[in-house]
């Protein structure tokens, strides 16, 4: 939260617009009720072009780190996990997203732009299957041990860093506690409370070293907190299949394009 505060005045005007405002609300709206906000955000960024491509990554996980502590503390005051799953989850996704910030703040925008390509197609198949109800119901528990356990840290520890590159961990670590028979209600609090405590450590690396943009991350921060509360506290829920079809079309056409943006750029050096 220091980097926040001290780190984004240094990289630049902090004054969002009404437009990167409006996002934040609509996206962290929408991210509560369970939908994700890193894939729709990468969209609206590359549809709108208020963020350049290289800075993506790091201005999801900086704009999205305080609506995501609002997810993290209000599910899990309200939904019961084992604490050992919890906290064991939460830890290696946190060492994932160390790892993974190291390595993206480093690579070149054709890099940036064919990792989130390819992890976007991921997150639109992603989507597609929830939409059909092909994702496992899951069992009871409200825990995992022995081998479970290390397959789920293990899990969560390649979303960390998955996150770091554009995607979003919450779809695929509902996925993964389903498929290892927990309850998916668990699975909120053991989602929301990894990104909340990864997300300010990947932050602090991307701002450090200038891969942000500032204006977007506070209109996130300003129009992100209050739809939080709104949709966790007032609306809770709504029917979400249709906009998880919606949002997997154009989740995979921002992906296409992402790979054809890096692949012209690979091309350019053999034209010229």
């Amino acid at each position: 939260m220091i980097s926040l505060v001290r780190g984004l005045p240094k990289l630049g005007s902090i004054k969002p617009t009404p437009g990167l405002i409006l996002h934040g609300t609509v996206t962290d709206f929408f991210d509560t009720l369970g939908i994700g906000s890193f894939a729709t955000s990468t969209t609206i960024y590359r549809a709108t072009k208020w963020v350049k491509d290289a800075l993506i990554p790091g201005t999801l996980n900086a704009g999205h780190t305080m609506s995501t502590l609002a997810q993290a503390f209000i599910y899990t005051q309200v939904v019961e996990v084992d604490a050992i799953t919890l906290v064991g989850m939460i830890v290696a996704a946190v060492f994932g997203s160390w790892v993974g910030a190291g390595l993206v703040s480093k690579w070149p925008t054709q890099r940036i732009q064919l990792g989130m390509g390819l992890c976007l197609a991921g997150a639109a198949l992603l989507t597609i299957a929830q939409a059909a109800g092909k994702i496992p119901g899951g069992g009871e528990a409200i825990g995992l041990t022995g081998v479970k356990l290390g397959i789920a840290l293990f899990g969560n520890f390649v979303l960390g860093v998955l996150m770091t590159i554009g995607i979003g961990l919450y779809g695929p670590c509902l996925l993964l506690v389903s498929m290892l028979g927990m309850n998916p209600a668990a699975g909120f609090p053991i989602m929301m409370g990894s990104c909340a405590f990864l997300m300010p450590f990947a932050s602090d690396r991307f701002i450090r070293l200038g891969k942000v943009d500032p204006r977007a991350v506070v209109g996130n921060i300003i129009g992100g907190l209050p739809a939080v509360l709104v949709a966790a506290l007032i609306v809770k829920s709504l029917p979400l299949t249709a906009l998880r079809w919606l949002v997997a079309i154009v989740v995979a056409y921002t992906a296409v394009t992402l790979i054809l943006s890096a692949r012209r750029k690979t091309e350019e050096p053999a034209v010229a």
